[in-house]
């Protein structure tokens, strides 16, 4: 596997010899310096241009950076459909020896579009006109204080769908069931973890992207009952993820309420799992009164 200092090279050097490339981003993982370091972390690189035609679509010219076990141009995929108007083209470009660039070619006279949008480290200027300033600091990716309306929809969100995952398994149509507790139930648990973490720590660290660095900074105890959420495909474990998820969710709540001085919504909590345990010990020929 090619070494960090191998791709960094072949990259700014690719860029040095085409005189149409005028400079050079990375950002990503790898110019965040709270990030963990591991040769998994893809080098996602920006190519400023002064004409991006002569990059669309050219297969030929990405060969120079490795060779190709899978390849996406997402510009031309129809699902999802593209960015409407999206000025630049994209190349996410995974290689046989484990290494993966996100290259990103972009009008160099459009870059207020795409600098300031994440973090960055400018690798090269040839013209010395790319204001690396107006990038991200790590602050910009840390969970913030919610506000007493944030809280109050959040615990909201949550009791209202966690009857849609026990509705499902009712009526046994488990694929239903496992998208609302995988998705939809719990984009509101995650959220409270991330105010939770941020409690614990001041606000000075955060779970990171899909919650990827949870593990550091939760409790070994709730870290447990987290991973207890993720269930096989049982209609009885899932009922008991569902259960853990109310648990978890209650007492991270409660301690993000205690702080801030917020009214958590105990009524809702009181009812919905008792409805939830209801659902769960009703027969299955209990709606043909209907």
């Amino acid at each position: 596997m090619r070494s960090e200092k191998e791709m960094l090279d072949l990259i700014v050097d690719t860029a040095r010899q085409d005189d149409l490339i005028r400079a050079v981003l990375l950002n990503g993982s790898r110019a965040d310096p709270a990030a963990p370091r591991d040769f998994f972390q893809d080098f996602d690189i920006i190519y400023l241009v002064t004409d991006v035609e002569p990059y669309r679509h050219n297969l030929e010219w990405i060969r120079r950076f490795g060779d190709l076990m899978v390849m996406q141009m997402p510009d031309e995929m129809a699902d999802p459909p593209p960015e409407d108007e999206f000025p630049g083209f994209t190349y996410l470009m995974q290689f046989m020896d484990g290494n993966r660039i996100d290259l990103c070619v972009f009008p160099l006279s459009r870059q207020e579009e795409i600098i300031g949008k994440d973090m960055g480290i400018l690798l090269l200027d040839k013209d010395g006109v790319v204001d690396a300033t107006r990038f991200l600091d790590v602050s910009a990716y840390l969970p913030k204080p919610p506000s007493g309306k944030e809280f109050d929809d959040c615990c909201n969100e949550f009791w209202w769908v966690c009857p849609y995952v026990a509705k499902g398994l009712w009526r046994q149509e488990f694929p239903y069931a496992r998208f609302m507790l995988d998705q939809v139930v719990r984009e509101p648990l995650m959220k409270m973890l991330k105010w939770y973490i941020g409690l614990k720590n001041g606000f000075s660290a955060g779970p990171g992207k899909f919650g990827k660095y949870t593990r550091r900074y939760l409790e070994p105890d709730l870290y447990q009952q987290l991973l207890q959420t993720y269930s096989d495909g049982t209609d009885a474990n899932t009922w008991k993820a569902l259960h853990s998820m109310c648990d978890l969710f209650r007492h991270t709540a409660r301690q993000v309420a205690d702080q801030f001085g917020f009214d958590y919504p105990a009524d809702y909590d009181r009812q919905v799992s008792a409805h939830l345990q209801h659902i769960q010990h009703l027969p299955p020929d209990a709606g043909e009164m209907y």
